[in-house]
Order: C-alpha cells, then structure tokens, then sequence
C-alpha cells in the first residue's frame, strides 16, 4: 500500500484505497457546506467565536447566582438567548458580543466591583466598540448633571439616547425586549394565573406592555431599518393582545 492512502469502507461494505488528499478535500467540503455563506455575510460570524466564547464566561461570572424575575433560570441564559436572536440576524462578533454584555454594567455592580471597574475591563477585554453599544443600552443612574433619575426617568432617558446610539446598539435593544417579551408570553401561557407574571414587575401589567410599545415605536421613529425591528414589532403586538390594553392607547 502507498504512503498516504487511506483505506476505507463504502457504503456496499467493499474496502477501497483514497488518498489523504481526497480525505482532505472531502472534510473542506464537509465544513464549507454547512457554514453561512460569506457573500451574504462579509463580516459576520460564521461559527464558533473565541470572543463570544469568553463573552458567555464573562457574562457568567458577573451574573453569576443571579436569575430571571419569577423563575429559577439562570440569568446568563438571557445574555445567552440574545446573542442566538443576533446571530440569527447574522450580526458580526462586536454586536453579538455587546447582547451578550449588554445588562453587566446595569446589574453586576456589587462590593468589588464598580461600575467604572466594570466599563474598565469590558473596554480592555472586548475593545472599545463593545463597550460604546454596552453602555448606550445601559440604564442610566444619573443624568448629564449628575442628577439620580427614578424608574420613568430612567426608561425616557434610555429612549432618548438611542438617537446618539449606532446600529448595534439598535440591535442589541431590539434582540433585548424580543427575548424579554417572549419570555414573557411563555410565562403567560404557562400559568393559570397571569397576576403572578405582571406582578413581577414594578410597573405592573398596562406599563410593561407599553414600554415594550414605546421601544419599537421609538426605533421605528428613529429609521431603524434592521429587519429585527418587525420582530419586535409583532412581539409588542402580541404582549397587547394578551391583554386589554392596545397600541392605540397612549403609552406610559
């Protein structure tokens, strides 16, 4: 037998002889043939990603005994849900990594860890890009003159940022409040009592749909083409359709 053969069984159970660069070229085609197609994305991920991989650890970490509202579930599986719904857009690596980070800065402040720690080492870490879109979907505590906003302060302040926030920040929004929103419904239906979804939420039932209304309307508003935005749009609809409250109703 020649050097560099490969001796194998067909599917008739007959041996025969391939050499190693046929074996070769038959794995690339293996590969190449289930990735994405890089023509129709130039710059998005075409599978695993060592970035998001360490992203999914960071995330972990910070959120790490922290679970959704009501549930049992792990927080990271909504850090974790948001990058699917991004990559499923075909989203590149700085935008999938940001829906990944997205809610660390918010919610993993804690005694040795500071916000400013946090932004410091997500900068370091992930680049500066990432950073900029966590920060633009990231509640704001204080406004430009140091003043302490409340809930609704909040929520408008973070509307009104997103006309100064890039295309991936309109993403990871978007990806956010679709999985929020989905999460919820599933919860709905899930349940024989739907008290016990809505009151998991300070702003109750009428300001929890609205809010997921006034973030599609506000992206809408602002030329968002993305096509996620018809996503969120028909999430939206669907959160108002569980309930008596429509769009046609002025938001709080």
């Amino acid at each position: 037998m020649k050097v560099g053969t490969i001796v194998a069984a067909n599917r008739t159970g007959h041996t025969v002889h391939r050499t190693e660069a046929d074996a070769t070229a038959r794995r690339q085609h293996y590969v190449s043939s289930r990735c994405l197609d890089a023509g129709a994305f130039p710059d998005a991920m075409t599978g695993y990603s060592d970035r998001i991989n360490h992203a999914l650890a960071f995330a972990a970490k910070h959120h790490d005994q922290q679970v959704r509202k009501g549930t049992r579930l792990p927080y990271v599986t909504h850090a974790a849900n948001v990058a699917l719904i991004l990559a499923r857009y075909g989203q590149d690596d700085d935008t999938i990594v940001a829906g990944i980070l997205h809610d660390v800065i918010e919610d993993c402040v804690r005694a040795n860890w500071t916000r400013d720690m946090l932004e410091d080492r997500i900068g370091e870490k992930f680049g500066t890009a990432v950073l900029d879109t966590v920060l633009m979907v990231t509640h704001r505590k204080l406004d430009d003159e140091g003043n302490e906003l409340d809930k609704q302060e909040k929520k408008a302040d973070y509307l009104l940022r997103l006309a100064q926030a890039g295309d991936a920040a309109r993403w990871v929004c978007a990806a956010d409040k679709i999985h929020n929103a989905n999460s919820i419904l599933a919860d709905l239906r899930r349940t024989v009592d739907p008290e016990s979804v809505w009151g998991r939420f300070s702003v109750g039932k009428e300001g929890t749909i609205r809010w997921y209304r006034a973030v599609y309307e506000r992206l809408k508003a602002l030329g968002f083409a993305g096509p996620i935005l018809a996503e969120l749009g028909a999430v939206a609809e669907a959160l108002e359709q569980s309930s008596d409250i429509g769009a046609g109703q002025s938001g709080g």
